[in-house]
């Protein structure tokens, strides 16, 4: 089987979603071709959308929630969006792609393409099934307005959702976020932490933003660092953020307690090596520390779907959240000193979690293309 999966790089958590997709697939021996979809439209066209998403959410979250909610408000099955039809001006080019690589089946662990088959559909410009991935414990504005053979969502609690939305049922399995497979196993503590360079016997906290540092992580940092009077540790992933990784490689040269890092493809092992994580809710992260059964914080999310990410895990009981720093803080430490609690959570996560839903995006990949 030959694959396409078109992403875009509006944050890394639908690349993760692809790769984890590409990861099962390439296991079972099949080709995998992965493209950034805006890639395909004017020169610059991915860069300059990429650049205006991460900036208008690192430093205007509040206008990127007034933009979601009046996403919400426009969003109908009846009528086509401005996405929409900006999406569909990639048509030829990406008809181009499929037909010049002979794919089987499309894949989409985003909106966007997912906007461009649908037209492509309409036109009879697409010859091969299409399948989308929601990466958001919500339905997002404009799904409804897309057109896919099929849609793999996070969880059957948003069946309902969706259907309101205007999401056929029979298209909707609920199969969960695909991650990739090191998430899926676990690291003994002592191993992970020898590997991770970490001291063996003693507390130590997680702090991640995502994968371009989004948040005030320097100053909740060096908030968890003063509440640390029992020799907690911390290690704090700043993602693609050099200047925050700088900040704060900077503001804590002289604490050994506290390991600040940039990038890392690792960090399924700094789970395993870690007792509780502070994350930003993303729909992919907080995937990875479900399955992973990492206790969780959530921090302060980005308005719109992170809001909804949040909410969904808090109510369920797999990860504890405030807006509030102060708050957010005491909850991670209490997570930290109660084993009856991490208990209660690790329980709940057990529940709620679809580790194999790689497995079974593919599973359908093949069974779509024998048909």
């Amino acid at each position: 089987m030959k694959i396409l999966i078109l992403s875009c790089n509006t944050g890394e958590g639908h690349n993760a979603a692809g790769h984890a997709v590409e990861e099962a697939a390439l296991a079972r021996g099949h080709e995998v071709n992965f493209v950034d979809a805006m890639q395909l439209g004017k020169r610059h066209t991915s860069r300059l959308i990429s650049g205006l998403y991460i900036g208008i959410v690192k430093h205007l979250p509040w206008f990127f929630g007034f933009i979601y909610k009046l996403g919400m408000l426009i969003s109908n099955r009846h009528f086509k969006s401005p996405v929409y039809w900006a999406n569909a001006k990639l048509a030829k080019p990406l008809a181009s792609l499929i037909e010049e690589g002979n794919y089987d089946i499309v894949v989409m662990p985003h909106l966007y393409p997912a906007e461009t088959i649908t037209y492509m559909k309409k036109h009879n410009m697409l010859p091969v099934k299409a399948v989308a991935i929601g990466t958001d414990y919500t339905c997002i504005p404009f799904w409804e307005e897309t057109n896919c053979d099929y849609y793999v969502i996070p969880h059957e609690d948003l069946v309902d959702e969706y259907i309101k939305r205007g999401v056929p049922k029979e298209k909707l399995l609920p199969y969960g976020i695909p991650v990739r497979h090191a998430f899926a196993k676990h690291t003994p503590k002592d191993i992970a932490r020898r590997k991770c360079h970490l001291d063996a016997d003693v507390p130590t906290f997680l702090i991640m933003s995502g994968s371009m540092g989004f948040g005030k992580l320097a100053v909740f940092s060096m908030a968890l660092y003063k509440q640390c009077k029992n020799d907690e540790h911390i290690v704090i992933i700043c993602g693609n953020n050099k200047k925050l990784q700088s900040v704060l490689t900077k503001e804590f040269r002289h604490c050994p307690r506290v390991h600040v890092l940039g990038y890392t493809r690792h960090v399924s092992l700094y789970m395993d090596a870690c007792d509780v994580i502070f994350t930003k809710p993303g729909g992919l992260t907080s995937t990875e520390t479900l399955v992973k059964g990492i206790p969780t914080i959530h921090t302060a999310p980005i308005p719109g779907c992170e809001t909804a990410n949040s909410a969904f895990f808090v109510d369920r009981g797999i990860s504890y959240a405030s807006k509030y720093m102060i708050e957010q803080i005491r909850l991670g430490k209490l997570l930290m000193r109660s084993h009856d609690l991490q208990e209660e959570m690790h329980t709940a996560q057990l529940r709620e979690q679809k580790s194999d839903a790689a497995e079974r995006i593919v599973d359908l990949l093949e069974s779509l293309s024998e048909k």
